[in-house]
């Protein structure tokens, strides 16, 4: 048995601890250690990729043992093509929000930290296969995040990490319950087996036997996945339970939002994919048409919350929602029966290899986007409104030219990486629900609309004499923002780097679905 995936979540673990007892005295040191500890992550994260069979489609790298024998709890890690992807973006966003952050003057151990222990909830979260201890790391990552945006955030701090707070905690608590029913009737925390028996029809079985004594027992099923789908649509977020977002995003440092936005909300569309569609495939059926609505209001209604907006960090906050939205609507239309439609199945895995490499695309836009706010913020003191600025391509063209492929790749402008998974996506979704992709192009449309307002608000027109010495991205920003602007011309021309890794997993997964 190999520890590759308990030593990849040991590393930022431990790291985390290392760095808080450095002090807050030993800057240079702190930061440096911080670094190079992500940057460990990292090549683990990538000799994993390199060691991975892309064309098993099972699990990999797993580790399997008795751990509470009497409660059902085994420590069991493993990565199929989808906990793979989310632990390479783990990996690459880490390291890119230290270097971000370099500067933090105030507690940097604390701050680093922090840093450290949000990667190994992350690390933990993408690789555990059993609830109980999946959930430890699912509840380590929002904790980090808390203190983040409470210490170290905008003047509006407080509040914003207090609303993110208990908005992710209700989600939990329901998705707790949700299992906790779950073990209760089948005796199993373990998602391998509880896929295996959602496929048989055993778990609807074994839900409705815990009461027979209740008139509506044929609901519980429905009742229990309702639960798992308020924790996993919390954290998306999905709309209407967005509210937290907004306010987390803006008033958190632009590091920790590059955090937020490139990785935690992954965990979400992750909880999606990893076990709501393969454990409730037939609660999802049941209610696919209120589920499609839902990814609909959420690409449509957040396009438009964003074109609303003046703050920079609110407009790509909403964006954000607008383009894990799309994920959402890949997702349940793949769950869908599809009656009459040829080859389903290539559309149902047309959809889901869209919806993954969206989940890494918006990782890797969003936070370079969040990156870019930050420098911009760095040069004006804190100013990132659209009214603010006006102009400035004549004074910092490189920033311009690098941020405008960023905003283009968001866009999903072909030849970067943005269009290949909406491409995907609405190639898969519309054969299988016409409805909902012609509907959620409105999303595209007014997405395009206010990412070109953004551009020509803050570096078109004439210029503002205010920042009429503004300076231009030195030679260390460059190669900070280099490799996510790189990736995103690979990915445009060569995305089958993802889709080689990732196909066979959604094909298991679409077979999964097929009952």
């Amino acid at each position: 048995m190999n520890h590759w995936l308990t030593i990849l979540t040991l590393v930022p673990f431990i790291g985390g601890f290392i760095v808080a007892a450095l002090g807050a005295e030993r800057k240079n040191l702190v930061r440096i250690i911080a670094l190079a500890t992500s940057l460990i992550g990292l090549g683990g994260a990538l000799c994993m990729w390199m060691h991975f069979d892309a064309k098993s489609g099972g699990l990999q790298f797993i580790e399997k043992f008795e751990w509470v024998k009497s409660l059902g709890i085994q420590y069991f890690l493993g990565v199929d093509g989808l906990g793979l992807l989310m632990v390479l973006l783990t990996a690459i966003v880490t390291p890119l929000a230290i270097l971000a952050s370099w500067n933090v003057e105030d507690r940097p151990h604390v701050f680093h930290a922090l840093v450290l222990w949000l990667q190994a909830g992350l690390f933990g979260t993408f690789t555990a296969l059993n609830f109980f201890h999946w959930f430890l790391f699912w509840e380590l990552g929002l904790i980090p995040a808390f203190f983040l945006i409470k210490l170290w955030g905008g003047p509006k701090r407080g509040p914003a990490a207090t609303q993110f707070f208990i908005y992710t905690m209700v989600g939990s608590v329901a998705l707790l319950l949700s299992f906790l029913v779950i073990r209760l009737a089948t005796g199993s925390f373990d998602f391998i087996d509880l896929a295996g028996m959602a496929k048989s029809g055993e778990l609807n079985t074994k839900l409705a036997a815990i009461m027979p004594w209740v008139s509506w027992k044929s609901n519980i099923g429905l009742i229990v996945f309702f639960g798992a789908f308020l924790g996993f649509a919390v954290k998306v977020p999905v709309i209407p339970f967005h509210t937290w977002l907004p306010a987390a995003y803006s008033e958190a440092p632009s590091s920790v939002t590059m955090l937020l936005t490139g990785v935690m909300s992954k965990m979400g569309v992750y909880g999606f994919l990893r076990i709501l569609l393969p454990i409730f495939p037939e609660q999802i059926r049941e209610m696919l048409t209120p589920l499609l609505w839902l990814a609909v209001a959420t690409i449509v209604l957040s396009a438009c919350a964003a074109f609303a907006q003046k703050d920079l960090k609110r407009m790509l906050a909403y964006s954000s929602i607008n383009h894990l939205g799309y994920c959402l609507l890949a997702m349940f239309a793949a769950a869908s029966v599809a009656t009459g439609v040829t080859a389903s199945d290539l559309q149902k895995a047309a959809a889901l290899d869209g919806a993954l490499l969206q989940m890494f695309n918006h990782g890797l836009t969003a936070s370079a986007l969040f990156l870019f706010v930050s420098l911009l913020e760095k040069r004006t003191g804190g100013l990132r409104g659209l009214d603010d600025f006006g102009g400035i391509r004549k004074v910092v063209p490189v920033f311009t030219g690098l941020m405008g492929i960023s905003l283009f790749s968001s866009l999903g402008l072909p030849g970067l990486n943005g269009f290949v998974g909406e491409f995907l996506i609405f190639k898969g979704v519309f054969p299988l629900e016409p409805w909902a992709a012609a509907i959620s192009t409105i999303g595209i449309l007014v997405t395009a609309i206010f990412l070109l307002t953004l551009i020509q608000r803050i570096f078109c027109g004439p210029l503002n004499e205010r920042w009429a010495k503004l300076p231009d991205l030195t030679t260390a920003e460059r190669l900070l923002v280099l490799p996510s602007i790189a990736l995103m011309f690979v990915l445009g021309i060569w995305p089958q780097f993802i889709l080689g890794a990732v196909d066979a997993t959604v094909m298991k997964l679409v077979q999964q679905l097929n009952f």
